[in-house]
């Protein structure tokens, strides 16, 4: 599922097509949408939202869009080859005299009243990259479950909006404590917090997800995706696990050596 920051980047990409543009063409592939056409309509504004995404479009109307694990927007002009995927596969099509925006197996797709958007993102929690960002009620949500394992408590976006599982594993490393720790002992998570902000805005404007300053291919990340592979700080393999309620469980990555708390049996 993408982090944050590459929404971000997503949202930015298809505002500075879209926003300010009338549409020429709207067509949602969707069963309960397919009669839906906003043609003739301005889109307003493209918005992220931690890892949702809304456009605005005039009238009163925004189109709510989540890519969780194989969705993506792509963007085209007109009469280019479309190459984001087989035609079976796109949900929708923007397009203006300039741009035309397709997205691809968007498993969230609907349309809501722009005055009530908080019916599908109300119950998320401070936006990393928003601009009401409130590191305190982050701080607040983020330790409200004492036991709660600290790598769960990340991944649950009524705590942060726009962590994935990247993200999760290389703060955890970042402040040495596994991702089994529980909220209540992690020290400092205003520290936490604050780090988890940093990276995010450092990496929303490109590609990829850079976490130790080192855009050599293989040592971007700590321990994220190097199972078994020497940990970039101190050497030791860096292990393996599942972690998360039954049904909802994420690979997890960790360095024995350089974090401290609870770990799982190995994978």
């Amino acid at each position: 599922m993408p982090e944050g920051d590459t929404v971000w980047l997503t949202a930015r990409r298809l505002s500075d097509a879209l926003a300010g543009h009338t549409l020429t063409r709207f067509d949602l592939r969707v069963p309960q949408l397919a009669t839906t056409d906003l043609t003739g309509r301005r889109v307003e504004a493209v918005v992220p939202r931690g890892k949702h995404i809304l456009a605005r479009i005039e009238g009163g109307a925004t189109l709510h869009s989540h890519l969780m694990m194989d969705g993506s927007w792509h963007l085209y002009a007109p009469g280019e080859r479309w190459r984001g995927g087989p035609p079976h596969q796109v949900r929708a099509v923007l397009g203006t005299a300039e741009r035309v925006a397709v997205g691809y197996r968007l498993p969230v797709l609907e349309l809501v009243p722009t005055a009530e958007e908080d019916r599908a993102v109300g119950h998320l929690g401070p936006d990393l990259l928003g601009v009401d960002w409130d590191p305190g009620e982050a701080v607040r949500r983020l330790t409200a479950e004492p036991d709660r394992p600290l790598g769960e408590a990340l991944l649950d976006q009524r705590n942060l909006a726009g962590l994935g599982n990247v993200y999760k594993s290389e703060l955890c490393f970042l402040r040495g404590v596994t991702p089994w720790t529980p909220a209540a002992e992690v020290p400092a998570p205003e520290r936490l917090v604050a780090l988890a902000k940093r990276l995010l805005e450092a990496n929303k404007a490109r590609p990829g997800h850079i976490t130790t300053g080192d855009t050599r291919r293989g040592r971007t990340h700590w321990v994220y995706g190097r199972a078994d592979r020497p940990c970039l700080r101190c050497g030791t393999g860096v292990r393996v696990a599942q972690q998360g309620p039954a049904g909802q469980e994420r690979v997890t990555y960790w360095c024995p050596r350089c974090q401290r708390g609870p770990t799982p049996p190995t994978i």
